[in-house]
């Protein structure tokens, strides 16, 4: 294969500095050449039905196409530009195109039946047979048993759908870097912190503009929510915030001034096709569907298991606004609570209550020390190093990871820390690469971990807050269980294969240990004295961890119960949306929402970002991983903490990370715990326990 294309050269890491969007089609056209020829040489007659006749060679083929398609997504992600998005829409339709052709494709159905039917079978190894299973599963789900026209039908809905979920994300993106609010004096921002005042100003210098440029990228909008004392500025970026991407006349527009990033109608057509599909293969609803390959046996168990933990929560969420509603009206004169209110409110009333300000703890907390105490976490528990190397990357700010165990490297990572207006907001880690038994080597894996943190102002180092080191935390879990798995079979190591409600177990796990106070004083060091955090002000976080937990909880079982509903339902346009949305509200939520809120028309999870009907995998996860770490705080409570600390990390290693989707999570779940998973661990780590 030639490799003057760098998407064509698997040799080696991305060629991230050679990559160019008009390589794109090019290498596609070779990569999709390949993959249908291998299918071809894999159902011929002649060929027989074995694991290395079939699943092999088509994987073999498949990976590549998989990987290079992979990289165009995430620069996609990472480094919006107009090149590129027309190269990525162009080509996206022959992608869809041919993974639906292939899980419909009859002859190599019938092919994997075969396998697991015949003898071979019983001499594969567990992972393997998982393998054989899943893909059963998937060529069901893919409509492999469909007839003519609805075979047709099927596959013109998973191209428009992709097309769908991509306009979507994009329209989230535009909307976003369409608002800029620009300030002349600095008193306009008055009550916000020193360094999110100079980010404003560095902002603005870098748009060409006097003065101070507020946006809606995260850093920017979060501190004005805050810490701003002028309320009206909160209630204009709120405004804004909240219709992103909507029909609203407060929504941000297009370059042309006009409101063409609305996605109320591209969640209706979304939602009809998902609900077409369904019917197609036999099922309900989407909801039905999404939930056959994961832990969850219905959609009616998690609504269940959704309002039960609603139930527990809302006397504790109502108790958090009764609070802080009389702590607006009596200290900051605010009479009748707002929604642009709440952070600034929620702010305060912390600071008067446990005396230290998320902008005080922010002085600790910067990236480069956090990785060490990060890294330093992964050591102790899992026995493996972290080490600063070398790769061609996509953005100057991207650093690169090499992890060894006992001297060898056993996978690589890329960290993406800051915010940028070509990069799609949030935090996530992907895999760039799996790994997988060659005949000549073992292929390690590879995981990209992207934030969106705020960049270093003033020549100092980046500065996170509690929450961006959590989240820094949870999205090194995810990579370590792509990292450090031990399954050789690719489509069930590391992170593959693993059930999509539990595969936030890992990640959830990791941000227990930024609140241990041997760790945070590894990973801290002020921004002016170098000193570690004190011991009086990791109590009073502590005090403050669970600070408006019940309105924490039941914000996520909102969103959960909403996409669960929404994809239970016949629900075909926006004002149908917006009813499904207004009537969970109405059933869990305690602080009013404005009738022209959407933050659905932004709610990229379920509508670009796989977690469709799969939202409340969040809080289904948190009580697989708060059950988990309580095996470490029994194991802190132990005659000898440390060593049963070590052999608790090696055993959730071995049980958990190390056998990646090679067997069903509850039963990695119980032989690390030896019993199936409890709610109490979550409600007690959450503080939702009534006192005696």
């Amino acid at each position: 294969m030639t490799t003057d294309n760098p998407l064509l050269d698997f040799s080696a890491l991305p060629a991230f500095d050679r990559i160019e969007p008009a390589q794109i089609a090019p290498a596609l056209d070779v990569l999709l050449a390949e993959a249908r020829a291998a299918l071809e040489r894999v159902v011929d007659p002649g060929t027989p039905a074995s694991w290395a006749n079939v699943v092999v060679p088509l994987e073999d083929a498949t990976e590549k196409l998989g990987r290079a398609w992979g990289i165009v997504g995430h620069l996609n992600s990472v480094a919006d530009s107009a090149p590129l998005r027309e190269a990525y829409n162009a080509n996206l339709p022959r992608v869809t195109q041919f993974w639906t052709e292939l899980s419909q494709d009859t002859r190599l159905f019938a092919r994997y039946k075969a396998l697991r039917d015949g003898d071979e079978f019983a001499r594969l190894d567990a992972a393997q047979r998982k393998i054989l299973e899943n893909a059963l599963r998937d060529f069901r789900l893919g409509g492999a048993e469909l007839v003519s026209p609805a075979r047709e039908r099927f596959a013109e809905i998973q191209d428009r759908a992709a097309a769908l979920t991509q306009k979507f994300s994009e329209n989230v993106l535009d909307a976003t870097n369409a608002f800029e609010l620009v300030l002349e004096s600095a008193d306009a921002l008055a009550g916000l912190p020193a360094d999110a005042i100079e980010a404003a100003r560095a902002s603005a210098e870098q748009a060409g503009k006097a003065g101070y440029r507020i946006t809606l990228q995260f850093p920017s909008y979060l501190p004005v929510m805050q810490y701003a004392l002028d309320r009206s500025l909160r209630e204009t970026l709120y405004r804004a915030y909240a219709t992103r991407a909507s029909e609203h006349p407060s929504a941000p527009t297009d370059a042309d001034g006009i409101a063409r990033l609305d996605n109320g109608p591209v969640i209706a057509e979304i939602l009809r096709l998902r609900r077409e599909e369904a019917v197609l293969l036999g099922y309900r609803d989407f909801a039905e569907v999404s939930l056959v390959p994961k832990m969850a046996e219905s959609p009616t168990q998690v609504v269940d298991f959704l309002r039960d933990l609603a139930r527990r929560a809302r006397p504790f969420g109502e108790r958090d606004l009764v609070e802080l509603a009389a702590f607006a009206r009596e200290r900051l004169g605010i009479e009748s609570l707002q929604p642009w209110d709440i952070a600034f409110a929620s702010e305060k009333l912390k600071e008067e209550r446990y005396s230290f300000s998320d902008q005080q703890v922010k002085q600790y907390f910067q990236l480069p020390r956090v990785l060490e105490g990060l890294f330093g976490v992964a050591r102790r528990l899992f026995g493996v190093e972290v080490i600063a190397d070398q790769a061609a990357t996509w953005h100057p700010d991207v650093r690169f990871y090499r992890v060894e165990r006992d001297g060898a490297p056993i996978g690589h990572f890329y960290l993406d820390p800051y915010a940028r207006p070509s990069k799609r907001p949030g935090a996530w880690m992907d895999d760039a690469r799996g790994r997988r038994r060659l005949a000549a080597a073992l292929q390690t894996p590879v995981a990209y971990l992207v934030c969106n943190f705020q960049p270093p102002v003033g020549g100092r180092s980046a500065l996170l807050t509690h929450d961006d080191a959590t989240t820094l935390f949870h999205e090194f879990g995810h990579g370590l269980h792509h990292l450090l798995t031990q399954v050789d079979e690719l489509g069930v190591s590391g992170i593959s294969g693993v059930e999509w409600d539990a595969v936030e177990l890992p990640s959830q796990f990791m941000e227990n240990f930024c609140w241990e106070w041997d760790n945070l004083q590894a990973m801290t060091a002020h921004i002016d004295t170098g000193e570690p955090l004190p011991r009086d002000l990791f109590e009073r976080m502590l005090a403050a961890k669970n600070f408006q937990a019940g309105l924490g909880t039941l914000r996520q079982i909102e969103f959960s119960l909403f996409d669960m509903l929404l994809h239970a339902r016949e629900v075909t346009d926006a004002k149908g949306v917006q009813a499904v949305l207004d009537e969970v509200r109405k059933e869990v939520a305690v602080v009013p929402v404005p009738a022209w809120n959407r933050f659905q028309n932004s709610f990229s999870h379920i509508f670009a970002g796989g977690y469709a009907a799969g939202y409340y995998s969040y809080k289904w996860a948190e009580v697989l991983s708060a059950d988990a770490y309580a095996a470490f705080e029994e194991a802190a409570a132990a005659p000898e903490p440390e060593q049963a600390i070590t052999r608790a990390g090696r055993r959730f290693l071995a049980e958990v990370l190390a056998v990646g989707g090679s067997r069903p999570a509850i039963e990695s779940f119980r032989a690390f715990r030896g019993r199936d998973p409890s709610l109490e661990a979550l409600l007690r780590h959450s503080g939702m326990v009534e006192q005696a």
